[in-house]
């Protein structure tokens, strides 16, 4: 599950990934889902707390995206959501204490800047970008 997050001025909440050895890229908040996960949105909501230390609302599940991944098939949930709060120092998970991994960097960019912005995967930027006025309405 991934969040196209917006805040209260309908930029998208994004995290700026920066690698060892490869380009720096953007990507939306979220993970998947973990056995104690009730459902789909309650396995976004936790991941929103963990990588972000944030809450959100007006959840609404807009796209779908499946990738060949190993032998089988990775299938993503998109919701569009509103930032509630934010709190960086509440953010938790491997991803913050093993430097290995890179870095996180917490971004919000406008959707009017969304072309220049390298965000992943790709055809989840072609979709922000064409429904906009539709998100915006969350």
């Amino acid at each position: 599950m991934r969040a196209i997050l917006l805040d209260e001025d309908d930029r998208l909440v994004l995290i700026k990934r920066t690698k060892p050895g490869q380009a720096p890229y953007w990507t939306t908040p979220g993970g998947g889902l973990e056995s104690t996960d009730a459902s789909l949105e309650a396995a976004l909501r936790r991941e929103l707390r963990e990588e972000l230390g944030a809450e959100a609302d007006r959840f609404a599940q807009v796209f779908l995206f499946t990738a060949p991944d190993g032998g089988g098939v990775s299938v993503q949930h998109f919701f569009a959501c509103r930032l509630l709060q934010m709190n960086e120092d509440a953010r938790t998970g491997e991803e913050f204490v093993d430097p290995s991994r890179g870095d996180y960097q917490l971004d919000r960019v406008g959707i009017d800047k969304l072309p220049a912005v390298d965000l992943k995967p790709d055809v989840l930027k072609e979709f922000i970008i064409s429904n906009e006025e539709a998100l915006l309405s969350v």
